[in-house]
C-alpha cells in the first residue's frame, strides 16, 4: 500500500529494493527477485508448482503470479488460499490471461499446428483501452 515504485536498471539502486521485478538478471524468490532474463532460466508453472499443468516458460509477470496470485486472490475474495474458489480462479486467470503474457514476453509462438495457449486479447489492446478515444475532446492521458 505504501510501496514506492522505482524504474531503474542501476544495480546499486536495485540492491536497495525490497522487491525487484523484470530487471536485475536474477530469480531468487527468497530475496524477492523476479526476473526471467537469464539464459539459464527455464521455469514454468509446472516446474515451480508440479500440481499445475502449464509448461510455458514464465515471464516476470508469471513468476509474480506463481508466487503471489493465490494469496492475492484469497485476500480479495475473503476465501482460504487453498480453497476451491481461489484454486479455480487462480487456474482460470493463469490459463486465460497470464499464460498469454508469459508466452508473448518469451517469444513463444501460439502454435506450430495446434495452439499452445489461448489468445483471447492482447496486452496492447488492454492498454489501448486506457487511452482517450481519438475524438475525445480531453486528450490528457495523465488525468485519472
Amino acid at each position: 500500500q505504501d510501496a514506492e515504485v522505482v524504474r531503474t536498471r542501476d544495480p546499486q539502486r536495485l540492491a536497495q529494493c525490497d522487491v525487484v521485478v523484470d530487471v536485475g538478471g536474477e530469480y531468487d524468490p527468497e530475496r524477492h527477485r523476479y526476473d526471467h532474463h537469464q539464459r539459464s532460466f527455464t521455469e514454468s508453472m509446472r516446474s515451480l508448482r508440479p500440481d499445475k499443468p502449464w509448461s510455458t516458460k514464465l515471464s516476470s509477470a508469471g513468476l509474480v503470479y506463481c508466487h503471489f496470485g493465490s494469496q492475492i486472490l484469497a485476500a480479495l475474495l475473503g476465501q482460504p488460499e487453498d480453497g476451491p474458489v481461489v484454486t479455480a480462479l487462480y487456474d482460470k486467470l493463469y490459463e486465460n490471461f497470464v499464460e498469454e503474457i508469459d508466452a508473448i514476453d518469451n517469444g513463444i509462438a501460439q502454435a506450430e499446428g495446434e495452439p499452445r495457449y489461448a489468445l483471447t486479447t492482447t496486452l496492447s489492446a488492454r492498454v489501448g483501452h486506457l487511452n482517450p478515444r481519438w475524438n475525445d475532446p480531453d486528450q490528457d492521458t495523465e488525468v485519472g
